[in-house]
């Protein structure tokens, strides 16, 4: 069992790392949980808790072998979310509300219509930014040096 990539990637993902969703076929059918991991490349998603599967492992230097349950991941049409108001599975529209702002809603035949918030988890950022300069950063003193002065003739190109 390798790796292999999905034949026809899905390009506008309506689910996202950190929703509710429930799992509509396979062995744990009807359950729900959180998305823990998107796999974009494969389409597919991890969902916590749930699609365990033995792994053995290879006893090695630091750390011990034997049989660990992980998280396989999903197919992504084998999941659905959750209506915030019925706890129901639903489908995932996108609309403008009145103030311009897009949010996703339920929509399906059994659906509240209600707004699906955002999840806080993807607020975080999962690489945090640099905070000192590296290397290739310019230093502060190049960048707010006055290279251009139209008046002064500073900086024209000769034409």
């Amino acid at each position: 069992m390798g790796w292999k990539a999905a034949e026809k990637l899905i390009r506008h993902w309506k689910i996202l790392r950190g929703d509710n969703v429930m799992i509509i076929r396979g062995k744990d059918k009807g359950e729900s949980g959180l998305i823990k991991r998107v796999i974009r490349s494969q389409n597919r998603v991890i969902v916590e808790g749930k699609n365990l599967v033995k792994k053995h492992i290879k006893q090695g230097e630091g750390h011990t072998g034997g049989i660990f349950s992980i998280e396989a991941p999903l197919h992504v049409s084998n999941v659905q979310v959750v209506d915030p108001v019925t706890g129901k599975p639903c489908k995932v529209g996108y609309k403008y509300l009145e103030d311009g702002t897009k949010v996703r809603y339920a929509r399906g035949m059994n659906a509240s219509g209600a707004v699906i918030p955002r999840p806080e988890i993807l607020k975080e950022r999962k690489k945090p930014r640099p905070t000192s300069p590296g290397p290739k950063d310019t230093p502060i003193e190049l960048v707010l040096e006055k290279t251009y002065d139209e008046k002064a003739g500073i900086g024209m190109p000769d034409l």
